[in-house]
């Protein structure tokens, strides 16, 4: 029987002090356009894959939105209580349901950590250089030096001319080796403003000399400033198992943590925790790529410290549940930490981190059907003579640029509607299987026995076969995998780049009194400087 919540209800369990998975199942696309300021992500797309990471607790209280109530949300409730959570709602006519009863609706995404991030530039008053005047001091020659605290990834894509990727998870540990002078002056940039303050105002808070300012607006206030990116850059820190430590650093990191009210727990206390039936707990390696690569903790996720702090929703799907950091140097953990307590989540560090010797169990996946296998070869007769039916489940955006003649662009939630009346063996093409297993699910409901382009679309290619590119289909109204908002910005888009910082700045000013209390940003001023 399904169970509902109305949006009044839902609005004091979101500050109530109990714990609360709020899942929006629309895709992408959607859920940038609108949603709930605490609306995890979780695509119905995708949610067998991710619900165990974002949710582990079957018991925890769960509500689940769409746009009205009567889309994707009565799916995903369907699904949830197939996979055994015990409590789940949906919230009583989805976002509109909620504008209706006089609630705030958000664009964008990682709202609550970007909110964030403009409190903590209000509080903290983090200094800044605007573009041209860090283009002033590299055309002088200037002692300072550029880190980009964004992950490897999105500083190949652009970056400002000099810069280092260096994370902001990855700066506590490794400043001293980038930056050994005391006099450099330091700039921190990102894409935009969050992590370009945040970067910025954690070396502050650990005390360091230096002088030290974010970049105003980040990659895109140089690209509006008409000053030239640079593409595929490859300068970044040297990773290695075990860093050797700065001179001061941890007892920087110990007493930034003890401000914050930090918790450092052993790990019989963290085995009892995972025990606890009532409470969500969340394992998060904060650490490198590459270090977390190279072996973790059992049970743990891979949170890189940097990414934790700015994008929270995509790492942890329960509020108020309990997360507990670890490293290996006693640095990052403590420094990620602070941040997140002033974010108002229940962190804590494990004591002796990698070498705690501490073991959780996994999370137990999903178990999806295993879809038989169909070849390039046979797809291909099958199109020619009208007895397949090929369904491209990969982003629409892919869709458009290649994909194989024939085959109609769809996404889980719409695969009802567009295959009602289907009788034909249908064969779905993907790019991760498991997105092909998941859509499999609804399909078999349907009495459909779906089969998977074997090897995908290089398979195909390799085959010989050709493919061809659709223009704008899908239409962009139909890409709702697809979020214009964001993406554009970074596309030669001036204008969606200002309006993409505009609504970043006044995020704030959206949020309702109870929102704003659940940071805990400091009243006090900042510490004074120490030599680390």
């Amino acid at each position: 029987m399904t169970r509902f919540v109305d949006a009044a209800t839902l609005k004091a369990w979101l500050h109530d002090g109990e714990e609360i998975a709020l899942f929006d199942v629309r895709e992408h696309g959607q859920y940038g356009q609108s949603h709930l300021f605490y609306g995890i992500p979780l695509p119905y797309s995708r949610l067998e894959l991710d619900a165990p990471r974002l949710a582990p607790r079957h018991g925890v209280r769960l509500v689940v939105y769409d746009d009205d109530g009567r889309s994707a949300a009565p799916l995903a409730a369907r699904r949830f209580t197939a996979l055994g959570y015990s409590d789940v709602q949906l919230l009583q006519g989805g976002t509109a349901g909620w504008l209706a009863a006089g609630f705030a609706l958000f664009a964008g995404v990682n709202v609550p950590s970007k909110t964030f991030g403009e409190l903590a530039e209000q509080v903290y008053h983090t200094p800044r250089v605007s573009a041209a005047e860090l283009a002033g001091m590299l055309a002088r020659r200037d002692d300072v030096v550029v880190l980009d605290g964004r992950p490897f990834s999105e500083f190949r894509k652009m970056s400002i001319p000099t810069a280092i990727s260096c994370p902001n998870g990855e700066l506590p540990l490794r400043i001293r080796e980038l930056v050994p002078s005391e006099n450099t002056h330091i700039v921190i940039n990102c894409a935009g403003r969050t992590r370009s303050i945040i970067g910025a105002q954690t070396l502050i808070n650990l005390g360091l000399r230096n002088p030290v300012s974010a970049l105003e607006n980040g990659t895109q206030g140089w690209y509006l400033a008409d000053l030239k990116l640079e593409h595929g850059g490859t300068r970044r820190y040297t990773d290695s198992v075990q860093p050797g430590e700065p001179a001061g650093m941890r007892a920087a990191a110990q007493a930034l943590a003890a401000r914050f009210g930090v918790p450092v727990v052993d790990a019989q206390t963290v085995r009892g925790w995972a025990g606890d039936t009532q409470r969500t707990l969340f394992l998060c390696d904060v650490r490198s790529p590459e270090e977390f690569a190279r072996g973790s903790l059992p049970g743990a996720q891979h949170t890189p410290g940097g990414q934790l702090i700015q994008a929270t929703d995509q790492y942890v799907g329960v509020r108020q549940a309990r997360l507990v950091l670890f490293d290996a140097d006693g640095i990052r953990a403590l420094t990620v930490a602070s941040w997140l307590r002033q974010l108002g989540h229940d962190a804590s560090v494990l004591g002796q981190g990698l070498a705690s010797g501490l073991a959780l169990p996994a999370a137990t996946p999903v178990a999806l059907p295993a879809l038989p296998a169909t070849s390039a070869q046979a797809l291909s007769a099958g199109l020619a003579d009208g007895t397949l039916a090929a369904i491209d489940l990969r982003p629409s955006m892919q869709f458009r640029q290649h994909h194989i003649a024939g085959a109609r662009w769809s996404i889980r939630p719409r695969l009802a509607a567009l295959l009602a009346g289907e009788h034909r063996p249908v064969v779905l093409i993907a790019d991760e299987p498991a997105v092909a297993a998941c859509a499999a699910v609804d399909l078999q409901a349907l009495g459909l026995k779906p089969s998977l382009l074997e090897g995908g679309l290089d398979a195909w290619r390799a085959a010989g076969l050709p493919l061809q590119s659709s223009g704008n289909i899908p239409a962009d109204s139909d890409c709702i995998d697809y979020l214009f908002f964001v993406h554009d910005r970074h596309d030669g888009n001036k204008e969606a780049a200002r309006q993409y910082l505009a609504w970043e700045v006044n995020l704030i000013g959206q949020l309702d009194a109870q929102e704003l209390k659940a940071y805990r940003l400091p009243d006090a001023p900042e510490p004074a400087r120490t030599s680390v």
